[in-house]
């Protein structure tokens, strides 16, 4: 990002609505102060829907960014390091306490989860797993299964009661999470998961209860056994699934966990003109602070004094160093040159750019996918079929053999209706997902995106960053103009670009270096939204601009000159005095290794790819022929391809790779939206996936992730309860005419079996 823009921009600012909802305080609890208001099911779409109105607006406060007739804004290109390793990703670190990563620990995390209406407590949720672990140890080997007395069960005078009391605590105080979240759901009249699961327990507890004083007090018989052996393994069960569900971002987060290594452990606090060194943790914004050469920055700040060179690469991906001056913004965690200067803190660990990313990753687990929807759909068409077949079996049966008969096979059919491989058949397909995602550069922001995959008709791309390497060097350059030698035109457009970061900028000031030109003064240099700049030499003011701005305001140019470089695919920067083209400079941008593979993959995958660049024609169709890209919108502004990627979303659903604030409109109004790289914060958090190491295979493996995803999702929901079309029916005693009835022990194996292939079936998912 621009130093300009840096300066402008409020990080902590542009997210204050989602960090007022779902900030930590120092414990790393959430802050609850607006929790009612942050619905976690609808916070992604708001933000994508809010995004539009809000871009339009920024893209004129970034111009430099959208220079001359590129497509990007690659000073901007905030790209996570480049060589994170992923595979090596480890939980935690010494330098975790300079994030705000109190809800993001394993050990004390406290990360909450939208059940119902209902927020669950990571933490509590751990510890209630727990419990009811070692309370189901002593259950199981109490009380029989489905009414089936084990071979290694050990009973004795009073085991009963003593499963009893056991069963009690777990039902009332380990199944809380699932009661409130059922209570959320009827209140919002869509019974789903937590009701089938509250229904299960809840009848088993009951009848549990029942039967133990039958049997032990009243001694009536014949009756059918208690069921405090399917009671505790649900509980355990459901309460693992969750926990391996609401576990995913934290695995999506260690990816990440190395961004805050980057940050020094102890930083020099000036303070009442003496300077001493505390611990990065300690800073607070509005802190004064030194920073000596080759040292790295603790926090976001400006520099108030002194000028030096700056290294971003480990935070943006950017290995070029940037000259940062008095009112420059700076970055925590980049690396300072070999400059001194003093810093005035307006972001720390918990406000500053590298906790934006962690910010990203805590959201990704709240918006609610469309498969974890089916799977809520699948247990709510299973609460009210079990409820159903439930009423008429105990109707049926009380006429036929009376209630002591009826009760015991209405409670088997309710109890059947609520499998145990259910609560983990999505939540393991989430984890395993997420955790081949992050070791292969994949952040997966919105689950809802993968879901969308096997729709995805149309993959829209920015072309520079994206598909190319955004770094341009200097093909040729002339003069137009009789009065200025062809040096010269190179010397004005580097004396006017030389306050830019833009790629286009980077590659004259290096061509004019090269030429051992002086550059000359500037007095006042500006912006020209969508085109380039524009700056003053000796009272004399050039432009440096595109070929669109010379078509919009209708000024006259020789083409022929430059059409050798436009034939090969340059970008053309045109030097402007007076409404008259007085010179050019052209340069070119290589390919991306990879891209070529990536259209070719999505085109074998019926996916048509669409090219949306802001550069002339001529380049823009060079580099789609060579990737072999049909679809090509040329000379395109940021407002143009948002336009674009809503027309084509009238044809079918639309992806979005880019990069870039400019593209930032287009990867929030597409359906899915990829960012190369981590793009700028803007694109990072409007994008849905974002790709680490900014390598365009990255697109194959996550399209060939999200199919495989999907497809196990799927195939765990007909294994975890499919088997209830039988099941309920035969339990209800449909077959009973023919001597057939489900025996609890079969119903048993059978949700047991069905346990077990679920989460085998989740181990085999990978990238093919």
């Amino acid at each position: 990002m621009s130093d300009k823009d840096m300066k402008n921009m409020d990080h902590s600012k542009m997210n204050h609505e989602k960090m007022d909802c779902c900030s930590t305080d120092k414990n790393g609890h959430m802050n609850h102060k607006n929790m009612k208001n942050c619905d976690m099911d609808h916070m992604q779409h708001d933000d994508k829907k809010n995004m539009h109105h809000d871009m339009s607006n920024m893209e004129h406060d970034h111009s430099e960014h959208m220079h001359h007739d590129m497509d990007h804004n690659h000073e901007d290109h905030s790209h996570m390091q480049h060589d994170m390793d992923m595979s090596n990703m480890h939980h935690g670190g010494s330098h975790m306490d300079h994030m705000d990563m109190g809800n993001m620990n394993h050990d004390h995390g406290h990360m909450m989860m939208n059940h119902g209406g209902h927020m669950m407590d990571m933490g509590d949720l751990k510890k209630k797993f727990w419990i009811s672990l070692i309370l189901t140890i002593p259950i199981i080997l109490m009380s029989p299964m489905m009414g089936m007395k084990l071979p290694f069960q050990l009973t004795f005078s009073g085991s009963d009661f003593i499963v009893l009391v056991l069963g009690s605590i777990l039902f009332f105080y380990c199944s809380t999470p699932f009661f409130n979240g059922a209570k959320g759901e009827i209140q919002n009249k869509k019974p789903e998961m937590m009701s089938l699961i509250t229904l299960g327990i809840s009848v088993a507890y009951i009848y549990s209860i029942y039967a133990v004083v039958a049997n032990d007090i009243l001694h009536v018989t014949p009756m059918v056994n208690d069921f405090f052996w399917e009671l505790s393994t649900l509980i355990v069960i459901m309460l693992l699934g969750h926990w391996i569900e609401m576990n995913s971002v934290m695995n999506a987060g260690s990816a990440i966990n190395k961004l805050s290594k980057l940050l020094p452990d102890n930083a020099h606090l000036i303070s009442d003109n003496q300077t001493k060194d505390v611990s990065t943790s300690e800073l607070s914004v509005g802190d004064n602070i030194l920073i000596q050469a080759g040292e790295k920055i603790p926090a976001d700040g400006t520099i108030y004094d002194g000028s030096t060179s700056v290294n971003e690469s480990l935070v943006t991906g950017e290995s070029r160093s940037i000259n940062k001056k008095s009112d420059d913004s700076v970055i925590g965690g980049s690396v300072n040159g070999d400059g001194t200067i003093k810093v005035k803190i307006s972001g720390t660990g918990n406000s500053g750019y590298l906790s934006k990313v962690m910010n990203m990753v805590q959201e990704a687990q709240s918006a609610k996918s469309k498969t974890e929807n089916l799977a809520n759909q699948v247990a709510s068409y299973l609460f009210y079929a079990a409820l159903i077949v439930a009423v008429i079996a105990f109707v049926t049966w009380s006429l036929i053999k009376g209630v002591s008969f009826a009760i015991p096979v209405t409670v088997t059919v309710l109890i059947i209706a609520c499998p145990h491989a259910l609560g983990l058949a999505v939540p393991l397909i989430i984890s395993r997902t997420t955790s081949i995602a992050a070791t292969n550069g994949l952040l997966i922001r919105n689950k809802t995106a993968l879901e969308k995959i096997n729709d995805i008709k149309y993959a829209l791309m920015d072309k520079t960053g994206t598909l190319t390497e955004g770094k341009f060097q200097v093909n040729g350059y002339d003069s137009l103009d009789n009065n200025y030698a062809k040096d010269e035109i190179l010397k004005i457009a580097a004396s006017v670009e030389q306050n830019s970061n833009h790629p286009l900028a980077t590659g004259i000031m290096e061509a004019a270096k090269q030429k051992e030109l002086s550059l000359s003064d500037v007095n006042s240099d500006n912006q020209i939204t969508g085109y380039g700049m524009k700056g003053t030499i000796n009272d004399h003011e050039f432009l440096i601009v595109s070929a669109a701005y010379l078509d919009a305001n209708n000024i006259q140019y020789d083409a022929s000159s430059s059409k050798q470089y436009l034939e090969k695919g340059n970008s053309l920067s045109y030097v402007v005095e007076n409404n008259k083209v007085i010179g050019f400079v052209a340069e070119g941008d290589s390919i991306k290794s990879g891209s070529k593979d990536m259209i070719k993959y999505l085109q074998s995958q019926g996916i048509t790819p669409v090219m949306l660049t802001g550069d002339n024609e001529s380049a823009a169709n060079k580099v789609a022929s060579l990737l072999g890209i049909t679809e090509v919108k040329a000379k395109l502004l940021p407002e143009d391809k948002q336009k674009n990627v809503t027309n084509y979303q009238k044809d079918g659903k639309v992806m979005f790779i880019g990069d870039g604030i400019n593209d930032a409109p287009s990867l929030t109004q597409s359906d899915m939206g990829i960012a190369i790289g981590s793009g700028t914060d803007v694109a990072v958090d409007s994008a849905d996936v974002v790709l680490v190491n900014s390598n365009p295979l990255d697109v194959v493996s996550l399209v060939k992730l999200a199919k495989e995803s999907h497809t196990k999702m799927i195939q765990n929901l007909w294994w975890g309860a499919g088997y209830n079309i039988v099941a309920l029916p035969l339990a209800a005693g449909i077959l009973a005419f023919a001597g057939i009835m489900l025996d609890p022990m079969v119903g048993a194996i059978i949700m047991s079996l069905s346990t077990v292939i679920v989460a085998l079936n989740a181990l085999t998912l990978k990238i093919k």
